[in-house]
C-alpha cells in the first residue's frame, strides 16, 4: 500500500491508535483527527500528523480537502453507553452529526471519493437477540442511544454511495479490550478490571456478572479492519469471536495475572446495558478471510502485563 493515504478519525484513542501504528507498518502516509478529549498523545508515534479538531468542526472537510486521503478510518465517537442514555441529543450530535460532517468532506472530493470505514458497535446494534450467536441478518434493535446513532450512521452510507459513489465498509465489533484501553472509561471492563487489581483497589461488578459479552483481542480487530477495506466489500461484518465471557470470568482470568484476591462488589446494572450478546464472524471469515487469532487468555496475559509496564 507504499504511496496510500489513510484519514484516522479518533486516532489517539485505543483502538485508533493500533490502527494508525499497523497502517504506517504498512506504508501508508497517515493523518489522524483527534479532540483528545479521551484520546491520548502519548498513544502516537512521535511527530506523527494529528489534527486536533472535533468531527462536528466544518475545518475538518478543508483538512480531506488537503490531503485527499484514500481510505477513511472512522472511530470517532461519543462511545458511552450512559452519557447516550442522559444526553441523547448530544449522542446524536457528535455520532451521526460529526459522522456526517466526514461524508460530506469526502462527497466534496468529487471524482476522487475516500472509501469509507465505519466501526459500528456489535454489541448495541442488535440488542438482546433471540438467537445467539447474532449474525449480520439479525434484525438491529438497539437498546441505547448510543446503539441507535452507530446504527444510523449505517444506513447513511449505502445513500452516499448512491449521491457520490462512496465505497465502504461498515464493521460491528465485540467487545475489544487489550494494550491502551483506557481505565477510567465504561467500556473497557478488561482494562478498568486490571487497572484496580494492579493498584490494590476494590472493583464493582455491574448486575450479577453473569451477563455475556464477546471479547475481541484489538490486533485481531485491526487485522480484520484492514481486510475490510482490501476488499471493497460493503459488509456489515462482524468483528468478534462468537463465544460469550461474562464478567464474573474475566475477574477470575485478570485477578489470576494480577495475583488478586479481594472478591468484587455487586452494583445495579447500568441503564441501556445489553444482559447477553455474542456474534457470528461467519461473513467475515468467507468473504474477507478473517477469523481471531487471539485466545481470550492469551490476549488477557499480554493486556495485563502492558498494565504492569505503565504502573511500575
Amino acid at each position: 500500500m507504499a504511496g496510500k493515504t489513510a484519514l484516522v478519525t479518533g486516532a489517539a484513542g485505543f483502538i485508533g491508535s493500533h490502527l494508525v501504528d499497523r497502517l504506517i507498518s504498512d506504508g501508508y502516509m497517515v493523518v489522524g483527527i483527534d479532540d483528545l478529549s479521551s484520546g491520548k498523545l502519548e498513544n502516537l508515534p512521535a511527530e506523527f500528523d494529528l489534527r486536533k479538531m472535533d468531527i462536528r468542526d466544518r475545518e475538518l472537510r478543508s483538512v480531506i480537502a488537503e490531503i485527499r486521503p484514500d481510505t477513511v478510518f472512522h472511530l470517532a465517537a461519543q462511545m458511552s453507553v450512559s452519557v447516550s442514555a442522559k444526553e441523547p441529543m448530544l449522542d446524536a450530535d457528535v455520532n451521526i452529526g460529526g459522522s456526517l460532517n466526514l461524508l460530506e468532506g469526502i462527497r466534496a472530493l468529487g471524482d476522487n471519493v475516500a472509501r469509507f470505514v465505519h466501526f459500528s458497535s456489535g454489541g448495541m446494534v442488535y440488542g438482546e437477540p433471540s438467537v445467539l450467536p447474532a449474525d449480520e441478518s439479525t434484525p438491529p434493535r438497539p437498546l441505547s442511544p448510543y446503539g441507535a446513532s452507530k446504527l444510523a450512521t449505517e444506513t447513511y452510507l449505502p445513500i452516499y454511495e448512491r449521491l457520490c459513489g462512496l465505497q465502504y465498509s461498515i464493521v460491528r465489533l465485540g467487545n475489544v479490550y487489550g494494550p491502551r484501553q483506557d481505565p477510567h472509561g465504561e467500556a473497557g471492563v478488561v482494562a478498568i478490571f486490571t487497572k484496580a487489581m494492579l493498584t490494590g483497589k476494590p472493583l464493582t461488578i455491574f448486575g450479577d456478572g453473569n451477563d455475556e459479552r464477546d471479547y475481541v483481542y484489538v490486533a485481531d480487530v485491526v487485522d480484520a479492519v484492514i481486510m475490510a477495506a482490501d476488499s471493497g466489500k460493503p459488509g456489515p461484518f462482524n468483528v468478534a469471536t462468537g463465544i460469550g465471557t461474562n464478567p464474573n470470568r474475566i475477574f477470575q482470568l485478570v485477578a489470576g495475572f494480577c495475583n488478586y484476591s479481594e472478591k468484587a462488589v455487586y452494583g445495579p446494572p447500568r441503564p441501556g446495558d445489553v444482559n447477553r450478546i455474542f456474534l457470528d464472524v461467519a461473513k467475515a471469515k468467507a468473504e474477507l478471510g478473517w477469523t481471531p487469532q487471539v485466545s481470550l487468555e492469551d490476549g488477557l496475559k499480554t493486556t495485563v502485563e502492558w498494565f504492569k509496564r505503565q504502573c511500575n
